[in-house]
C-alpha cells in the first residue's frame, strides 16, 4: 500500500509506543547533582530539574501523577522544604502529569502561555497518534508568561525564555546563571532523533533555532539537562544541532526536488546519521516523516 502526506505519517506512527507505554510501578527516581543545590531527577517521561536551597525547591517538570509520591521522596531527599514552584517546559503529560498533585500541595505551577492553552482543551498528537483530553483546572499552570520570567531564588538568577515553534509552541529553557546549569526541555534529546509535535507547532527550524539560543548561553563548563536522554554539555548539544541543520539541508533539497513524504523516506536521506540517532523513541523513517512535514509549516 502506498503512502503519501498525513497518511505516510499516521501509518508510520500507528505503531509508535506512548511515552508512559511502561509499568510506573516499577520506576525508580534518581538523582544526579550537576552544582551546589541543583540537580536532575530521571524516572519515566521527561528528565526533572531540582533547585534546592534557603528559598524553598523549584522543579522543572514533573513527569507522570502516579510517579508524584516517588518524585516528593527524591527531593525530600535533598530538603524538607517544600516544593515552591513547578515549572513546565511545555504542555505534554509526561512534563506536567504531576502538576495536579503538586499544585494541591500548594506548589505554584507556571508556564508559557502557550502552555496552558494547549492543556486547557483537546489536543491531538500526530506524532503518536494519540488525543489528549483537557486536564483538569487543578492541573493547568496557573502563572504565564510571554516570551520569559525571572526567579532570584537559592542565591541564583533563574532566567526561563521562551523559544518559538521548536518542540511545541510553548517550550521553555531554564537558565540557572550562577549554577551554569541549563534544562532544555524536549527542545534537547541527547543522542537520538528528537520528537517534534508539529501538530501543536513543532517545527525542525525552530528546534535548531533553540539549540542556537543555548548554545549562545552555555560555555563549555555549562551542564545541559535535556527532555531525554543523560546530561550533556555545549559539545553534545552543538552535535545535537549540527544534526539537525545537515537533516534541514538534506530535507530542503528533497523538497525542493519535489519527493512526497513517502519518497523522501525511501531514499534513506539520512542514512549515515541513523546509526548515532537513529535508536531512540522514533525510527529514522518516523523522524524523517515528521521532519519533512515540518518543513511545510510557514
Amino acid at each position: 500500500m502506498r503512502h503519501s502526506g498525513p497518511a505516510l505519517l499516521a501509518a508510520l506512527l500507528a505503531c509508535a509506543p506512548p511515552l508512559a507505554a511502561q509499568n510506573l510501578d516499577t520506576v525508580q527516581i534518581t538523582r544526579q547533582r550537576l552544582a551546589d543545590g541543583v540537580y536532575m531527577l530521571q524516572g519515566a517521561g521527561g528528565n526533572i530539574g531540582v533547585s534546592v536551597g534557603t528559598d524553598g525547591v523549584f522543579v522543572i517538570d514533573d513527569q507522570f501523577a502516579p510517579l508524584t509520591e516517588k518524585i516528593k521522596a527524591a527531593v525530600r531527599g535533598l530538603s524538607s522544604a517544600p516544593i515552591r514552584f513547578v515549572i513546565n517546559t511545555h504542555w505534554h503529560g509526561d512534563h506536567t502529569g504531576g502538576n495536579e498533585n503538586l499544585g494541591r500541595d500548594g506548589a505554584l505551577i507556571i508556564a508559557q502561555d502557550n502552555v496552558r492553552r494547549r492543556m486547557s482543551v483537546e489536543q491531538f498528537n500526530a506524532t503518536f497518534n494519540r488525543r489528549t483530553p483537557p486536564a483538569s483546572v487543578a492541573a493547568l499552570p496557573v502563572v504565564t508568561f510571554t516570551d520569559g520570567v525571572t526567579f532570584y531564588l537559592n542565591g541564583d538568577t533563574i532566567q526561563v525564555l521562551h523559544v518559538k515553534a521548536a518542540h511545541t509552541d510553548g517550550d521553555a529553557i531554564v537558565h540557572f546563571r550562577k549554577a551554569n546549569v541549563i534544562h532544555a526541555g524536549d527542545t534537547f534529546f541527547n543522542g537520538f532523533y528528537p520528537v517534534i509535535d508539529v501538530s501543536t507547532g513543532g517545527s525542525l527550524d525552530g528546534m535548531i533555532a533553540a539549540a542556537d539560543t543555548i548554545l549562545n548561553l552555555a560555555n563549555d563548563q555549562t551542564r545541559i539537562i535535556p527532555g531525554h536522554g543523560a546530561v550533556g554539555g555545549r559539545a553534545e548539544l552543538k552535535a545535537f544541532r549540527d544534526m539537525l541543520a545537515t537533516v534541514r539541508v538534506r530535507l530542503a533539497r528533497a523538497k525542493i526536488q519535489g519527493l512526497t513524504a513517502e519518497q523522501a523516506v525511501n531514499a534513506n536521506l539520512l542514512a549515515d546519521l541513523d546509526s548515532t540517532w537513529g535508536k531512540g523513541f522514533l525510527t529514522p523513517a518516523q523522524f524523517v516523516a515528521i521532519a519533512y512535514g515540518s518543513l511545510d509549516r510557514p
